[in-house]
């Protein structure tokens, strides 16, 4: 049986934001209902950045994702986050594919966060806030404009370069920039920052908003002023890792909030086991750490396009 390996264009050629939306959703969906199976992911760290393994299974599929996370790359032309998916076969363990996941990483995460937006920003929500402008800005917008009719979007970068390089990324969306108040004062706005210390003031936080806090994803990191989670309800992609590693992770070390106070996790929501938003001026915050079941599911999804469209270099790695 040869393994099939898929490369980034490969993976961009197969990979649909509408079609992540989805098997991201199911997989959560699985996953609470106990038909998946994930540990938290493990961290390496060197000097110049760290390494995360994430291995995940869910009906039919399995596999381990094993990424890097590098602020200096981008001064020596690579992505500061570049990720592999070995992709293997729950029946037997044997590879079926090696896939570059970079890409994966950045649609699966703005995939989970405008999930997140489905349940807990307002219906009609309008406006949409990103506060940093890197890689991970195009796949928020990307996602969230899938679900959400969005009239206006409001970049903030603390390098006006970085809004200049999403505009020309995305030439069908008009982009404007602001400041990081201004970028506040939006139905969802999505924090993507590598911030170790609150760079959102709770006077900015307006009665509806809903924020995707994506950039705090390890130890030490936290972008939202402490007080801003006890004015809100709090929901986690995954509790264990939350509490280690996400928006929470240092409040509460801090003794500033407890892993008591967080509402749910996002698999609940879904599952409807609790209720999202509850009225018009609910301040709802989601916790996104990034979860590997998120992971294998897009896998599965490129792998079986993949396969059909016969794309892809296939090697017979035991022979």
């Amino acid at each position: 049986m040869p393994t099939l390996i898929l490369n980034k264009n490969e993976v961009l050629h197969l990979m649909k934001m509408k079609d992540v939306i989805n098997v991201v959703e199911q997989g959560f969906r699985d996953w609470s209902i106990g038909k998946g199976d994930m540990p938290p992911k493990a961290y390496i760290s060197v000097k110049d950045g760290d390494f995360r393994a994430m291995p995940a299974a869910l009906p039919g599929a399995a596999g381990m994702k094993w990424v890097n996370v590098h602020p200096g790359n981008r001064a020596k032309g690579l992505p500061s986050v570049m990720a592999v998916i070995i992709y293997s076969d729950p029946a037997t363990g044997y590879p079926l594919a090696i896939i570059d996941a970079t890409d994966i990483t950045a649609y699966r995460t703005g995939a989970t966060a405008a999930i997140a937006a489905k349940y807990l920003a307002k219906k009609n929500s309008r406006t949409l806030g990103i506060i940093g402008g890197g890689k991970q800005a195009e796949t928020q917008i990307l996602a969230h404009t899938e679900i959400f009719n969005i009239k206006e979007i409001c970049v903030y970068d603390i390098n006006p370069e970085a809004i200049g390089r999403l505009e020309k990324a995305l030439p069908k969306y008009k982009l404007t920039a602001t400041s990081i108040e201004a970028a506040m004062n939006n139905d969802i706005v999505c924090t993507l920052t590598p911030a170790h210390a609150p760079v959102v003031k709770k006077e900015w936080v307006k009665p509806g908003t809903h924020i995707n806090a994506v950039g705090a994803d390890a130890e030490g990191k936290e972008e939202l002023d402490p007080a801003i989670l006890r004015m809100a309800t709090v929901v986690v992609d995954d509790f264990r890792q939350a509490v280690h590693a996400g928006e929470v992770n240092v409040p509460i070390s801090k003794c500033l909030y407890t892993k008591d106070e967080i509402y749910a996790a996002l698999g609940d929501i879904i599952l409807g086991k609790k209720p999202g938003r509850m009225s018009e001026n609910q301040i709802t915050i989601f916790d996104s750490t990034g979860v590997a079941i998120e992971d294998i599911a897009t896998a599965q999804l490129i792998y079986e396009k993949a396969i059909k469209q016969n794309v892809g270099l296939k090697v017979n790695i035991l022979e």
